[in-house]
């Protein structure tokens, strides 16, 4: 989701039945960013996000750069479709994007320039990891869009929104909102029969109908109305403290979900990254503690990859 109440956030759950190495990863602008079929980028904009454990290639879950630019990737099985690299025009692989788009661009607006003649190709970063079937959110403080590879091409939807979760396809979401249109996070009205002296029993009840369901779609949908009716103060813990609240709203509980393998999907991790500050912030399953890597604090002209292992074993604080 992106977030903006004075400063601009954006964030996400990571939800997953296994570990993917993950560590909240710092590229430096003098990081060589090496691409399969695109030209390298040895200097480029720093950036900061959560990523597989890979000194070679930041493989970003999601990130932000240092000029408050955000990407994620979500799952989008039985959609996502990757063409055979041909040579010609930009070829960027799926676990590129992220990289390729923030290291280069300060803005929507600016990457826009180059989704025209974008081709995202069906490269495997390696034999033990496959291309994974993705659609990507892309935002700053102005604008969100999406973009997803489809057999048809590259399709580019803008996003009012500012929310994103896995299959179906984004202009399913947007059009699956008008079903849920007349909710509200007032009292509800006598809409059903005038002449009935009907009256709301207790609080809450002008949202009955908000689906409760861990698909991708009912999520979507209660993330949007639990970002749109968000109402905190403007400082610094507010904010974090709301995301991470409406973040909850549509986390995983362990056992609440069973894949059809028999695991088990959780909420790995959530994060909110101040897009302005460079701040990362996350919590992971079994440590609800909210960490914080500040990318402002690092040397952004080193050329290696700086890491932070999750703190993952809860901290109870006593206080008698």
């Amino acid at each position: 989701i992106t977030y903006t109440n004075n400063d601009f956030y954006f964030g996400r759950n990571l939800d997953l039945d296994c570990s993917f190495g993950e560590t909240v990863t710092i590229t430096p602008r003098s990081f060589p960013l090496i691409f399969r079929k695109a030209e390298r980028q040895d200097h480029h904009y720093a950036m900061i996000g959560m990523a597989s454990a890979n000194d070679s290639f930041p493989l970003y879950a999601e990130a932000v750069n240092e000029k408050g630019l955000a990407m994620a990737g979500l799952n989008f099985p039985g959609n996502a479709f990757y063409q055979q690299p041909d040579g010609k025009g930009l070829e960027i692989a799926s676990f590129e994007v992220i990289a390729w788009l923030l290291g280069k661009c300060a803005s929507v607006t600016e990457a826009e320039e180059y989704l025209n003649e974008m081709k995202i190709v069906d490269l495997a970063f390696s034999d033990q990891m496959p291309p994974a079937p993705l659609h990507w959110m892309l935002a700053d403080r102005e604008r969100a869009i999406v973009l997803e590879a489809v057999k048809e091409g590259l399709k580019v939807y803008e996003n009012p929104v500012g929310v994103l979760t896995n299959n179906p396809p984004f202009d399913f979401q947007l059009a699956n909102l008008c079903n849920y249109m007349n909710l509200t996070a007032r009292p509800p009205e006598n809409r059903f029969a005038g002449e009935l002296r009907l009256t709301a029993y207790g609080q809450g009840m002008g949202a009955i109908g908000l689906p409760g369901d861990a698909s991708p779609a009912s999520r979507f949908v209660r993330a949007a109305f639990m970002k749109e009716n968000s109402v905190c103060g403007q400082e610094e813990a507010d904010n974090v403290t709301q995301f991470f609240h409406i973040l909850d709203q549509v986390s995983m509980i362990r056992g609440a979900v069973v894949t059809a393998e028999g695991k088990y999907d959780i909420t790995a991790y959530s994060c909110c990254v101040n897009a302005d500050r460079g701040i990362y912030y996350y919590k992971t399953y079994e440590n609800s503690q909210i960490q914080a890597v500040d990318l402002r604090r690092e040397d952004l002209n080193r050329e290696d990859l700086i890491r932070y292992p999750l703190e993952r074993e809860q901290k109870i604080r006593y206080i008698n």
